[in-house]
C-alpha cells in the first residue's frame, strides 16, 4: 500500500494524527505481540526447622559384683563370627552440566540483550525493534519521544491511517539470510595482530542518512573489532570531484578503494545493472523492498563481473528514497508536465521523464541546489530523504510524486584490496556490514514514513500524484518508455539475453510485466508480493 490515494490535506490530517494519537495505540498493540508478562509465581515458604532437644544425662553405671567362687566348668569354644562385608559405597550422582542453548535460543538472547536501540534485531518480538538510531543526526530533529512513536506507528503501519507497515522487511528471506551472515552469536574471533589496513570509502555524499550510518555505526564497530587493525574513512563524490558514472570504472582500476556503486549511474558503461533503477516498477515499499532482494545475488554478479573481480562488501539502504518532481510551480497533471527541464539521476529516470512529457536534463548532486535556484531546471527528481539535507524547500514549494524507490546501493571494495586482507580480518569485515545492513534496515521505517512530514515542516506542498497520473505511468511510462528505453540500451535481442531473464524470471512476477524474445512487452500475471491476484 503506497501513498497513491492520498491527497496533500490528508497527508497533513494523517501525520499530525500520527503524532498525538495512532503512533501510541501502534505500540500498544505491537506489544501486546510480544507475550504476556510473567505471571507472579506463589512461593511456598518452608518452616523453620524444629530445635534438638538436649539428651537427657543418664545415671553411672553400678560397679560390677564379683561372682562368687566356683569350680570352673570348661569353657564352650566360642565360634568366631564371619567378618561382616564393607558396604558398598553409595554412588556420587555426576554433576549434568546445563544444556547447550539451540540457535534459536541463543539469537533471542541476544536480541533481547540488543533490544530497543542499536544493533536491535528482530526474532519474533517486534517491539524490540523501536528505539534510537545510533547518532542523533538519524532522527532528522525529532524528539527521542516523537522518533519512538512515529517508529512504532512506521513499524506496524495503520490500515485506517493510510500509513504502509514494515513488517514485511523482517520476515523476508534477505533478512534471515543477513542475520545468518552477520553470526551474530558466534562471531569470527580474531587471529591477526599488527596489521595496519587503512581504507578510503567514497560515499555518494557524506551527508545522506546510508553514509552517516557507516561513519557513525560501521566503522567504529569494526575498528573494535579489529583492535584497530581496519580503518575506513568516508569522503564524497564531490570532495574528491568524481562523477557518478566514473565510480565503476575507477574501483576496477584501483583509483579508489571502495566506493559506493548507484547502479542507475553506471547504466551507461552497464546497462545490465540498471535492472535494479526501473524507475516506475513497484507501486508500494513492499514490492520494491522483495523484488530487489530477489535480484541482490545477480547484481552482485553483474558488478563482480564489471569491476574485474571486486568485492561487493555490503548494501547501503536507501529508505525514504522515493522520487518526488521538485519544483516551483505546481505539478497536478500529465499536461502540467509537457516541454518541462526536469534533472534526472540516471538513464532510467530520464525515459520516465520522458514519458511524462518532459525534456531530462543531467546534473550532478554538486550542481542540484543551484541548477533550480537558477531556474536552468524546472523540476527535479530527488529522494524525499534526501531533499531534506539537499535543502530543496530554499529552492523549491513544491513536491510532486512518488515514484516508490525502496532499494540499495552497493558497497564496492577493489580487487586487490581486499585480497591484501587477512582471511579473519576478511569476515569480521562481513560480518559488521551485515550488521550494519540490520541495523539500516531497522531505521528504515521510520525513514521511510517520515520523509514526507519533514519535507512538510520545512514549507513543502505535497501534490500526490492523481489517478491519471497513476495509470499514466502503468500504462504509458513504463511499458513504453522505461523498458523500451533499458532493452535499446542492452542492445536487446541481440545482446543481453541473459539478463532480460533474469528480469522474467525475478522481476516480472511482481511487475506484471514479461519482455518477450523480440523485444516487445506482454502483461502476466503478479505472482508475487502484496499485488497478487490483482
Amino acid at each position: 500500500m503506497g501513498f497513491k490515494n492520498l491527497t496533500g490535506n490528508s497527508l497533513a490530517v494523517i501525520w499530525r494524527l500520527t503524532v498525538v494519537v495512532a503512533a501510541l495505540a501502534m505500540l500498544a498493540g505491537l506489544a501486546a505481540c510480544g507475550g504476556d508478562a510473567d505471571e507472579d509465581t506463589d512461593v511456598t515458604v518452608q518452616p523453620a526447622p524444629t530445635a534438638t532437644t538436649a539428651p537427657t544425662a543418664q545415671a553411672p553405671a553400678p560397679e560390677p559384683t564379683a561372682p562368687p567362687a566356683a569350680t570352673p566348668e570348661p569353657a564352650e569354644p566360642t565360634e568366631i563370627p564371619e567378618p561382616t562385608a564393607e558396604p558398598e559405597p553409595t554412588a556420587v550422582p555426576p554433576t549434568v552440566a546445563a544444556p547447550e542453548p539451540t540457535a534459536e535460543e541463543a539469537l533471542a538472547a541476544y536480541a533481547a540483550e540488543n533490544a530497543n536501540g542499536p544493533g536491535a534485531i528482530f526474532v519474533g518480538d517486534p517491539t524490540q525493534l523501536v528505539g534510537p538510531p545510533p547518532h542523533d543526526g538519524l532522527m532528522f530533529q525529532f524528539p527521542p519521544e516523537l522518533y519512538t512513536q512515529m517508529s512504532g506507528l512506521a513499524l506496524a503501519g495503520s490500515e485506517q491511517l493510510g500509513v504502509p507497515g514494515h513488517m514485511f522487511i523482517y520476515s523476508s528471506d534477505y533478512y534471515q539470510e543477513l542475520i545468518s551472515k552477520a553470526n551474530l552469536t558466534n562471531p569470527t574471533e580474531l587471529v591477526s595482530s599488527g596489521e595496519t589496513i587503512e581504507i578510503q570509502h567514497v560515499c555518494l555524499d557524506r551527508q545522506l542518512p546510508p553514509c552517516v550510518l557507516m561513519q557513525t555505526y560501521l566503522i567504529p564497530n569494526l575498528a573494535e573489532r579489529t583492535n584497530g587493525q581496519v580503518k575506513i574513512s568516508v569522503t564524497s563524490l564531490a570532495e574528491l570531484s568524481i562523477q557518478g558514472p566514473d565510480t565503476l570504472t575507477q574501483v576496477r582500476d584501483g583509483t579508489l578503494d571502495m566506493v559506493n556503486i548507484f547502479t542507475g549511474y553506471v547504466a551507461g558503461e552497464v546497462p545490465s545493472l540498471e535492472v535494479q533503477s526501473l524507475w516506475g516498477s513497484a507501486p508500494d515499499w513492499e514490492t520494491s523492498y522483495l523484488s530487489l532482494t530477489d535480484l541482490s545475488e545477480d547484481v552482485d554478479n553483474l558488478i563482480e563481473d564489471a569491476t574485474g573481480g571486486s568485492m561487493v562488501f555490503n548494501r547501503n539502504w536507501f529508505a525514504g528514497s522515493d522520487q518526488w518532481m521538485y519544483s516551483s510551480a505546481p505539478l497536478q497533471t500529465v499536461e502540467d508536465y509537457d516541454g518541462l527541464d526536469i534533472r534526472t539521476n540516471s538513464s532510467s529516470m530520464s525515459d520516465f521523464i520522458s514519458g511524462m512529457g518532459g525534456n531530462p536534463v543531467f546534473y550532478s548532486i554538486g550542481e542540484l541546489y543551484t541548477s533550480l535556484q537558477q531556474g536552468i531546471v524546472d523540476a527535479a527528481a530527488y529522494g524525499a530523504l534526501l531533499a531534506v539535507s539537499a535543502r530543496l524547500s530554499e529552492v523549491t514549494d513544491h513536491m510532486s510524486g512518488p515514484i516508490i524507490g525502496f532499494g540499495y546501493t552497493n558497497n564496492v571494495i577493489n580487487k586487490d584490496v581486499w585480497e591484501g586482507i587477512p582471511a579473519d580480518l576478511q569476515q569480521i569485515m562481513l560480518e559488521e556490514g551485515a550488521k550494519a545492513e540490520l541495523e539500516g534496515l531497522r531505521l528504515a521505517p521510520f525513514q521511510n514514513v517520515a520523509a514526507v512530514q519533514i519535507n512538510m515542516q520545512q514549507g513543502m506542498n505535497v501534490i500526490p500524484f492523481s489517478d491519471e497520473i497513476y495509470g499514466h505511468i502503468q500504462t504509458v511510462v513504463l511499458p513504453q518508455h522505461v523498458i523500451p528505453g533499458w532493452l535499446s540500451r542492452l542492445g536487446f535481442p541481440e545482446e543481453n539475453a541473459e539478463i532480460v531473464d533474469i528480469y522474467n524470471d525475478k522481476s516480472s512476477p511482481y511487475t506484471g510485466i514479461w519482455i518477450n524474445e523480440d523485444g516487445t512487452i506482454s502483461q502476466v500475471e503478479i505472482t508475487k508480493g502484496p499485488r497478487v491476484g490483482q
